[in-house]
C-alpha cells in the first residue's frame, strides 16, 4: 500500500507566498482569539519588489560597473577580503552550515560569497533578503539567525504578513532540524552526535511553538460556506456552526489540529528519511488466517474463538491466537498513529485494505462522511445527502449519539477482557473516554490531544443534545459543563454524553493542571510539563502572554557579571531561546497592535525590550552586525539609542567592513532626524558617540603612573578614529541620501575642528614623534572631503568650516614637515660633521627649507589670518551674559611625565590661574576659576573658568583675534608660564569647550572665538619659533637667505598683532634666536670677505 502523507487533511499545505505575485496581492484579515479584525500594516506597494539586503555587489566580477564605496581604504579592503575568499571557495563544507558564519551568502543567492555591502535599496528599504520558498533548505553560510532576521524584516516592511512569517519560521526551524539530524550522521564521536540531536530536537520543539502561535493567532476565521448548507440541515453542520461560533470551543479545535498538524508532519519526515510509513502491510494482513487454519482442524481450546467474524471475540468471551493477536495490535497501533495525525481517511483505507472494512465502517459511519467539526470536513463532505437522509428518518443527532455510545461499550468491553490497548483507544477517542485513551499517550503531544479532542466533542455532544426529542423532560443543560450530571435510571444512547461528562475538563486551565498532575496522564507527560517549550505553548493556550514574557527573560537573562555587551554569553546560556524570545515579542507586538490591554501592552515593551537587547548582543557578539538593526530598531528610543551607542563604541579599532556593516545596520533601520521624541533617530545617535568620545573615560592607575602621558596621548587616537561613522557614504536608496550624505560630511567637519583645536594644544613639545590624533584624522578626512558636491558652499557656516578645516591642514602639514627637519638634525648631530655626506646634509637643508616655505605661506596670508577668531557676538551689551572655558587636562613636568593632582596643587593652580590677570581686571570681569582633581581619572584636573562678557569680547565685534580674557589665563597654563605655581609645569588638554551663558549658568551658545583664539596665542608664536630654529639651521649651513629678517619683520610689525600673542619667555627665546641668527649671519659674511677680497 502507497498513500500519499504529504500532508494533513485538516491542515492545509503551504501554498507560494503571495507577495512574490503583485497580480495577487490584497489585504489579509488578520484575527486574535477568533475575533476579526481588519488590518492594513502588511499591505504595502512594495509588494513584489523585495531586494536582498545581503545582495552583494561583486568588486573584481561584477561584470557591468565598479560599485560605489564610501572610501578607498574600504574598497581595499573589501577587494583583499573577496580575494581571501576566492581563495577559500574550494575549501567550504557542511559543517559551516551552522557555525557564525563569517562570510555570509544571500538568501536568493546561496552561492555568492559575502564581498561587499547593499547597493540597492527601494523606496523605504530594501528586505534583508529574498523571502525564501518554504521548501527552501538553508543554503550554505546561511544559519537560522540570518533567515529569521530576512523573515521578520519582510514582515516589519509590509512585504508579507505576519501569520505567513510565523509559518516561514516553522519551516525554518524544520529544515535546520533535518539538517542537523542527517546532515553528519556517522561523522561524529558518540558524544557530539548526541548534541546535535538535542540541538536538533530543539529546533523541531520551537517549530511546535511558532505553529501554535499561527494556530492561535494567526490562523483566520473562516466564515462557513452558506451554500453548502442543507435544509434541513445535519448534525455535523450544526456541529460545524457551533464550534465557528463559540470561543473555547474554537479553542479546542485548533489545539486539535495544531497537535495533528505536528503528528502528520512527524509522519512525513518518518516517510522521507526511512523510505516507508505507518500501514505498510500485504493486503489482507488483518485477516485472521492462522486462527482460521487452527479452527479448520477443529481443535477444541475453550480460550480461543470459536468463529472469525469480527464480533466472536468480544460476544464469545474467547481470544485470537497469539500471533494473529499480535499482528491485530500491529495495525490497530498503526491505526490509532494515523487518527493522532488527523488522518482519518488514511486509517479506514488501511483497514480495508487490511482485510477490516468494518472497522472501517466503526471509525467512519454515515457513509463515510467525515464528522469532525472543522471547515475542512465541511468542505470535504460537500452536500453530502447520506447523513440528511439518515436523521430525516431518526432525528438529528440520534444516529451520531448512538455511534458515540456504541464506541463507549466497546471501548470498555476491550478494557474488561482485557484486549488491545491500541484497540480500546481507537473506540475510546471516538466517544471521549479518557480513561481509557489517556494509558497509551505517553508523550505530552499525545495526552494533550486526546484530551483537546475530547473535550471539544463533548461540547459538540452538549449542543447536538438539544435536538433529542425522545426525552424532552431532561433537556436542562446549561449547567451540563459545571459538572452537574441527573441522576440517570439507565444507561443508554439518549443520556449521551453524561457517560463521559465527568472525565472532561471545565475549561483551558483544569486541561493544562490534567497535563501535570492527574492519575490517569502517564509520568512522561507530566515530566514533559517541566520543558521550556511545553510551558510556552501551555501559556499560548491559556492566553497569558504576559506570563509567558517573564518566563522567557527568567530563562535568558544574564547575571550582573554579564551585562557588558562585549562578554560571552555563559555556556547555560541558549542562543536558540534567546532568538525565539526575540521574534515572539515581535511578532505578538505587531498582531495585538490594534487590540491590546493595558498591562500587557506595557509587559510587551518592557520585558520585550530586555529580551530584543538581549538577542541583539548576542548578534553582536557573534559578529552579525548586520542584522542588529532589524531588532534594535524596534527597542524603545533611549534603549536603542544607548545600544547603539556602545557597540558603535567597541567596533571602533574594528576592521572598515564590520564598521560599516554596523553602520548600514543604524542608518538603513533609523529615520535619519525625527519629530517624533518617542522615536530614535540615527542623527542623536551620532551626537551621543561623538559626545561620548571627548569625555574623560574612567582609569585607575594602582600608584603606577608612568604611562599616564602615553595614555592621554592614545586617547587621542580614540577620538579622532570616531569620526570615521560619519565618512560612509550611506545607500544610495535610501531617502534623503544626498542630504544625509551632506549632513554627515558637514557634521565631520565640525566635529574636526573641534578636535584640531584639542589636538593643537597637546602638541606643542618639540619632538621628532608625529601627533598621532590629528593625522589619522586627516587621513580618515581626506577622500570624503573631496566630494564638493554634497557641500552648499553658499552656506556660510559651511564656508567658515572649509576655511577652518584647510587651515588646520595646512598648519599639521608644516607641523610633520619640521618634525621631519627635527628627525634629520637630531641623526645628524649625533655623526662627526666630517662624517656626513653630502646627501645627508642636503637632505638637511631640503628640509628646512621646505619648513619654512610652509611657514611663510601660514604667516603672510593677505586675504584673511590663519584661523581666524574674528567674530561678531550674538548677544547685546544690554544683555547680563557670562563667558565660561572648561578644560580637562593633565599637568605635565618639562621631562613630559604626568605630575598627579591633588587639593594642594588644584589650590595653587588655581591662584596661579587668578594672578595672571590684575584684580582689578578679576573684580571688573566678575572673573571666577576653579580646579579639581577629575571624579573619573585621578591623573586629571578639570578646569572652569567664568568671566562677564564685555565690549570686544563677547558682545560686539572682537577685533583683537586672540580669544580675550579666558584665552589669554589658559594660554599661560598651556604653555607653563605661571608664576605662582611650579616652573615648568604646564597642562596638556584633553577636552576644551566655550560657550556663553546667563546668570544662572544656562549655556546659550558655543564661542569658538575663545578658541580659536587661544590656539592662536599657542600655535603661532611656536610656529615663529620653530621657523627661527630652520632659520638658523640654514644659516649655519650657508644659506644667506634674509629668512630670519622676514621672521622679525612679522613679529615686530603692528598690522600682523603677532607680539601681543607671545608670553615673555617666549619673547626672551625668541630673541636668543635671533641673536645666534644675527651671529650666523655674521659669521657667514666674515668667510666671505677673504674670499672677496
Amino acid at each position: 500500500m502507497d498513500v500519499d502523507q504529504s500532508s494533513s487533511p485538516r491542515r492545509p499545505p503551504l501554498s507560494t507566498p503571495g507577495y512574490l505575485d503583485p497580480e495577487s496581492s490584497r489585504l489579509r484579515e488578520e484575527y486574535r482569539r477568533y475575533r476579526k479584525r481588519l488590518s492594513s500594516s502588511n499591505d504595502s506597494p512594495l509588494l513584489g519588489t523585495s531586494v536582498s539586503r545581503f545582495s552583494e555587489a561583486r568588486v573584481l566580477h561584477d561584470g557591468s560597473s565598479m560599485p560605489r564605496r564610501p572610501n578607498a581604504g574600504l574598497l581595499l579592503e573589501e577587494i583583499k577580503q573577496e580575494a581571501a575568499d576566492y581563495s577559500d571557495i574550494d575549501g567550504l563544507d557542511g559543517s559551516k552550515l551552522f557555525g557564525s558564519a563569517k562570510r555570509r551568502t544571500s538568501l536568493d543567492d546561496g552561492s555568492a560569497p559575502d564581498a561587499g555591502f547593499v547597493s540597492g535599496r527601494k523606496p523605504l528599504r530594501s528586505s534583508m533578503n529574498a523571502v525564501k520558498m518554504e521548501g527552501d533548505m538553508l543554503q550554505e553560510g546561511e544559519t537560522t539567525f540570518t533567515v529569521f532576521a530576512s523573515l521578520l524584516d519582510s514582515a516589519i516592511q509590509g512585504l508579507t504578513p505576519f501569520p505567513d512569517v510565523i509559518l516561514q519560521f516553522e519551516r525554518t526551524c524544520r529544515n535546520a532540524s533535518e539538517s542537523i539530524r542527517y546532515a553528519a550522521t556517522g561523522k561524529l564521536r558518540m558524544a557530539e552526535d548526541k548534541l546535535m540531536q538535542q540541538k536538533a530536537q530543539l529546533l523541531l520543539d520551537e517549530a511546535a511553538s511558532w505553529s501554535l502561535l499561527w494556530y492561535l493567532y494567526g490562523k483566520a476565521n473562516e466564515e462557513l460556506p452558506g451554500e453548502l448548507f442543507v435544509s434541513p440541515t445535519t448534525s455535523h453542520q450544526e456541529a460545524c456552526r457551533y464550534v465557528a461560533t463559540d470561543l473555547t470551543a474554537q479553542l479546542c479545535l485548533r489545539i486539535v489540529l495544531w497537535l495533528e498538524g505536528l503528528a502528520s508532519e512527524a509522519l512525513d519526515l518518518e516517510k522521507k528519511v526511512r523510505g516507508s510509513h505507518v500501514g505498510s502491510y500485504l493486503p489482507s494482513s488483518g485477516v485472521w488466517h492462522r486462527t482460521q487454519r487452527y479452527l479448520k482442524r477443529k481443535n477444541n481450546d475453550s480460550n480461543i474463538v470459536k468463529h472469525v467474524d469480527f464480533d466472536a471475540p468480544t460476544r464469545e468471551g474467547a481470544q485470537l491466537l497469539p500471533d494473529d493477536k499480535k499482528q491485530d495490535e500491529l495495525l490497530l497501533e498503526d491505526i490509532w498513529t494515523l487518527l493522532r495525525a488527523g488522518r482519518l481517511e488514511e486509517a479506514c483505507e488501511l483497514c480495508r485494505s487490511a482485510g477490516q472494512a468494518w472497522r472501517a465502517a466503526t471509525l467512519c459511519p454515515f457513509g463515510g462522511v467525515d464528522m469532525f467539526p472543522s471547515l475542512e470536513a465541511m468542505l470535504s463532505n460537500g452536500k453530502a445527502r447520506t447523513l440528511q437522509a439518515i436523521e430525516l428518518e431518526s432525528g438529528i443527532g440520534r444516529q451520531w449519539r448512538l455511534w458515540k455510545w456504541a464506541s463507549y461499550c466497546a471501548s470498555e468491553k476491550i478494557a474488561e477482557h482485557d484486549g488491545g490497548r491500541y484497540e480500546m483507544a481507537v473506540y475510546a477517542i471516538q466517544c471521549s473516554n479518557l480513561k481509557r485513551t489517556l494509558p497509551i499517550c505517553t508523550d505530552w503531544e499525545s495526552a494533550c490531544w486526546a484530551m483537546a479532542k475530547s473535550w471539544l466533542d463533548v461540547q459538540v455532544d452538549l449542543e447536538l443534545s438539544q435536538y433529542n426529542t425522545s426525552r424532552p423532560e431532561e433537556k436542562q443543560y446549561d449547567d451540563d459543563m459545571n459538572g452537574t450530571q441527573p441522576m440517570l435510571s439507565s444507561v443508554g444512547p439518549e443520556n449521551w454524553p453524561y457517560l463521559v461528562l465527568d472525565q472532561q475538563p471545565r475549561d483551558i486551565t483544569a486541561l493544562l493542571q490534567k497535563l501535570h498532575s492527574s492519575d490517569l496522564v502517564h509520568e512522561t507527560v507530566s515530566r514533559a510539563c517541566r520543558e521550556q517549550h511545553r510551558q510556552i505553548e501551555m501559556n499560548l493556550m491559556s492566553g497569558n502572554v504576559a506570563h509567558l514574557l517573564d518566563l522567557l527573560w527568567s530563562w535568558i537573562s544574564p547575571s550582573e557579571e554579564d551585562q557588558n555587551v562585549s562578554s560571552p554569553l555563559r555556556s547555560r546560556d541558549d542562543p536558540e531561546m534567546i532568538r525565539f524570545g526575540a521574534h515572539i515579542v515581535l511578532v505578538m507586538r505587531y498582531l495585538f497592535s490594534e487590540e491590546m490591554e493595558d498591562e500587557l501592552e506595557e509587559k510587551l515593551v518592557t520585558v520585550g525590550d530586555l529580551i530584543i537587547n538581549m538577542y541583539v548582543r548576542y548578534l553582536f557578539s557573534e559578529q552579525q552586525e548586520e542584522l542588529v538593526g532589524v531588532y534594535a530598531s524596534q527597542l524603545e528610543r533611549d534603549v536603542c539609542i544607548d545600544l547603539f551607542v556602545e557597540m558603535m563604541e567597541l567596533r571602533l579599532n574594528s576592521s572598515l567592513h564590520t564598521m560599516y556593516k554596523l553602520f548600514l545596520s543604524a542608518v538603513e533601520y533609523l529615520p535619519f532626524s525625527s519629530g517624533d521624541v518617542s522615536k530614535a533617530c540615527f542623527e542623536e545617535i551620532i551626537e551621543r558617540v561623538l559626545s561620548r568620545s571627548r569625555e574623560t573615560k574612567p582609569n585607575k592607575y594602582n600608584e603606577d603612573f608612568s604611562d599616564v602621558a602615553e595614555r592621554h596621548h592614545l586617547q587621542a587616537l580614540h577620538k579622532a578614529m570616531v569620526i570615521q561613522w560619519l565618512c560612509f557614504t550611506p545607500p544610495s536608496s535610501i531617502p534623503g541620501f544626498q542630504m544625509i550624505t551632506g549632513k554627515l560630511l558637514m557634521r565631520a567637519l565640525m566635529h574636526s575642528n573641534t578636535l584640531f583645536r584639542e589636538f593643537s594644544l597637546i602638541s606643542m613639545r618639540r619632538g621628532t614623534e608625529l601627533p598621532i590624533g590629528p593625522h589619522k584624522l586627516l587621513a580618515i578626512l581626506a577622500e570624503p572631503l573631496k566630494q564638493k558636491e554634497n557641500f552648499s558652499l553658499e552656506d556660510q557656516e559651511i564656508s567658515d568650516n572649509l576655511q577652518e578645516f584647510e587651515d588646520w591642514h595646512e598648519y599639521y602639514s608644516l607641523d610633520a614637515t619640521y618634525r621631519g627637519w627635527l628627525r634629520c638634525e637630531m641623526e645628524n648631530s649625533s655623526v662627526p660633521p666630517d662624517m656626513l655626506s653630502a646627501e645627508e646634509k642636503d637632505q638637511a637643508v631640503a628640509a628646512a627649507t621646505q619648513t619654512l616655505e610652509l611657514a611663510f605661506l601660514l604667516l603672510l596670508r593677505e586675504e584673511r589670518p590663519w584661523l581666524n577668531a574674528v567674530e561678531i557676538s550674538p548677544f547685546e551689551s544690554s544683555e547680563f551674559v557670562f563667558l565660561e572655558l572648561h578644560a580637562t587636562a593633565i599637568l605635565c613636568l618639562p621631562s613630559g611625565e604626568c605630575m598627579p593632582p591633588d587639593a594642594t596643587s588644584c589650590t595653587a593652580l588655581t591662584s596661579a590661574l587668578y594672578s595672571t590677570v590684575s584684580e582689578e581686571e578679576v573684580l571688573h570681569r566678575q572673573l571666577k576659576v576653579d580646579v579639581k582633581v577629575s571624579t573619573k581619572d585621578p591623573c586629571c584636573i578639570e578646569v572652569a573658568l567664568r568671566c562677564l562678557a564685555t565690549e570686544g569680547d563677547g558682545f560686539g565685534l572682537h577685533e583683537a583675534n586672540d580669544g580675550g580674557l579666558l584665552a589669554a589665563i589658559m594660554a599661560a597654563g598651556f604653555k607653563g608660564e605661571l608664576n605662582r605655581f611650579q616652573p615648568g609645569v604646564s597642562m596638556e588638554i584633553s577636552r576644551l569647550d566655550a560657550w556663553y551663558s546667563d546668570g544662572h549658568g544656562s549655556v546659550e551658545s558655543t564661542a569658538a572665538y575663545i578658541i580659536r583664539g587661544l590656539c592662536r596665542r599657542c600655535c603661532l608664536p611656536e610656529t615663529i619659533l620653530r621657523s627661527m630654529q630652520a632659520s638658523i639651521s640654514l644659516s649655519e649651513a650657508g644659506d644667506s637667505l634674509d629668512h630670519c629678517d622676514k621672521l622679525i619683520e612679522l613679529v615686530a610689525s603692528s598690522d600682523s598683532g603677532m607680539i601681543h600673542l607671545f608670553s615673555q619667555q617666549q619673547i626672551q627665546e625668541f630673541l636668543i634666536f635671533e641673536r645666534e641668527c644675527f651671529i650666523c649671519k655674521m659669521e657667514l659674511e666674515e668667510e666671505q670677505i677673504p674670499t672677496d677680497g
